[in-house]
C-alpha cells in the first residue's frame, strides 16, 4: 500500500491536490453533465479543510494540446464544486506563474483554490521538469487523487512526485485496495467478466486475469473472436481476424488452468445499428450473413448468473452488448442486476462497464465503481502505474520538501 494523506502532518500547509475533474461539458450550453468526478474527489478535499491546510487543487479537462482553449476552460468545475462544498472556490487564472504564486500564498487555511486547466501547457503532458518545479513551488505537501490518470507519466502526476512529499489521497487509496485486492488477495470463488468490442484491447488482461480467476465470462464484441475461433458463423459481427488463433491460444490455456470460460450461447442480432432495422435472437452458431450480434441472449444472460451465482469476488470490465440503444441495453442490464444481488465483492473497471451501471441505477449496490477506464484496464493487466509507484510506501518516512 501507499502512504495516504493521513500519514503526513498538513495543518497550516499548503497542499497540492492532482484531482480527476475531467468532466463531461454540454457542448452548446458548456454547462457539466455529470459531476461524478467531483463528487469522487471530496472526501479528501474535505479532509484537507478540516485538518487546517490551504488546498490547491489541479486538474486536465479535454484535450486541448497546449494551447488555451476557452471552452476548456476549469470556470465551470470551479462553480459546481463550490456548491458541493458549500464554500467559495478561487478561480485561478493560470496553473504556473507569479501570480499564481501570490494567489495560492495568500490562501488561508480552509480555503480552496482550483488552477486552470493543466493542459493549456504542452509541458504537463511532456512530464516537463522544469513545469512540474513550477508546478511544485504551490504546495508543500502533494496529494494524487486522480486515479483516472495515474497511468499517465505526466509533470501533474509523476513530475510534482520528485519535488514534494508525495501521497495519495483518499480516492486513490480506495482504487488501490479493492483493484490490488482483487488481484493479490481475492475470496474465491473469484470470476471476471470481459466485455467491450475488441479481444486486442483486453489481451494482457485476459491473460493475468486467467492467472488467477477460477470463472471466466466473455461478451461483447470480443466475444465473436473466440466463437469464430471454435468454428461457430458470425455472420459479419465484429471480428478480429488476425487474432482468431490467439483466442484459440487463450482458450488452451484456461483449460490448462482449469478455468472456466462461459461464451454466449445466444444473441441478438440486427442487420444495421440503423433505428426500425430488423432484430432477433438466434442460439450460437446460427447467425446468418449479413446479421451481427449486438446483445448476449436470454440464455447466456441466465447462464451468466448460473456461473456468478456462488462468486465471492467479481471484477467486470466491458459492457456485454451495445448497451447505449435499449434494444440491446438487456444483456448488459441483466450482468448488472446479478451482481447488485450477489453477496460479494464486485469491482466496476470504470469506463463504458461505470457507464452502464449508473444507467441501470445500479451503483449503490456495487462495492467499488473504478473512475478511471484506462487506468484500472492498464491495474488490472499487472502494469505499474507511474502516478502509483511514484507515491510513498506505507511504513516509510515521508520525503521532505524541496
Amino acid at each position: 500500500m501507499k502512504q495516504t494523506i493521513r500519514d503526513v502532518g498538513i495543518k497550516g500547509k499548503r497542499v497540492l491536490v492532482r484531482v480527476d475533474f475531467n468532466v463531461p461539458l454540454d457542448k452548446a450550453t458548456g454547462k457539466i453533465t455529470d459531476d461524478t468526478r467531483i463528487r469522487a474527489s471530496l472526501p479528501t478535499i474535505r479532509y484537507a479543510i478540516e485538518q487546517g491546510a490551504s488546498v490547491v487543487l489541479m486538474s486536465h479537462l479535454g484535450r486541448p494540446d497546449g494551447a488555451r482553449v476557452p471552452s476548456l476552460s476549469m470556470t465551470p468545475v470551479v462553480a459546481r464544486l463550490g456548491e458541493l462544498l458549500k464554500q467559495p472556490v478561487l478561480a485561478v487564472a493560470d496553473c504556473i506563474g507569479p501570480e499564481v504564486e501570490a494567489a495560492v500564498k495568500a490562501l488561508k487555511p480552509g480555503q480552496v483554490a482550483l488552477l486552470e486547466n493543466l493542459r493549456f501547457y504542452a509541458e504537463e503532458e511532456q512530464n516537463d521538469p522544469e513545469f512540474a518545479r513550477r508546478l511544485a513551488q504551490l504546495g508543500d505537501v502533494y496529494v494524487n487523487d486522480a486515479f483516472g490518470t495515474a497511468q499517465r507519466a505526466h509533470a501533474s502526476t509523476e513530475g510534482v512526485a520528485h519535488h514534494l512529499p508525495a501521497v495519495a489521497g483518499f480516492l486513490m487509496e480506495k482504487e488501490i485496495r479493492y483493484l490490488d485486492g482483487a488481484l493479490s488477495q481475492p475470496v474465491r470463488p473469484y470470476a471476471a467478466i470481459l466485455g467491450g468490442a475488441k479481444v486486442s484491447d483486453k489481451i494482457k488482461v485476459i491473460q493475468t486475469l486467467l492467472e488467477k480467476v477460477d470463472t471466466l465470462l466473455i461478451g461483447g464484441g470480443m466475444s465473436y473472436t473466440f466463437l469464430k475461433s471454435q468454428g461457430h458463423a458470425i455472420g459479419k459481427s465484429r471480428v478480429e481476424s488476425d487474432k482468431v488463433d490467439l483466442a484459440k491460444q487463450l482458450l488452451a490455456k484456461a483449460a490448462e488452468r482449469k478455468v472456466r470460460v462461459v461464451l454466449p450461447v445466444d444473441h441478438v442480432i440486427t442487420t444495421s445499428l440503423d433505428q426500425g432495422s430488423p432484430v432477433k435472437t438466434v442460439p450460437v452458431g446460427q447467425i446468418p450473413e449479413g446479421w451481427e450480434g449486438v446483445d448476449i441472449g436470454p440464455e447466456t444472460r441466465k447462464a451468466f448468473a448460473a456461473a456468478l451465482a456462488d462468486a465471492k469476488t467479481v471484477v467486470w470490465n466491458g459492457p456485454v452488448g451495445v448497451f447505449e440503444d435499449p434494444r440491446f441495453a438487456e444483456g448488459t442490464r441483466a450482468v448488472g442486476e446479478t451482481l447488485a444481488r450477489l453477496k460479494a465483492t464486485t469491482v466496476i473497471g470504470g469506463g463504458d462497464s461505470a457507464a452502464a451501471v449508473h444507467q441501470f441505477g445500479l451503483t449503490e449496490k456495487m462495492s467499488h465503481i473504478s473512475t478511471g477506464g484506462g487506468a484500472s484496464l492498464e491495474f488490472l493487466e499487472g502494469k505499474v502505474l507511474p502516478g502509483i509507484a511514484i507515491l510513498r510506501d506505507a511504513g516509510r518516512p515521508a520525503k521532505a520538501a524541496v
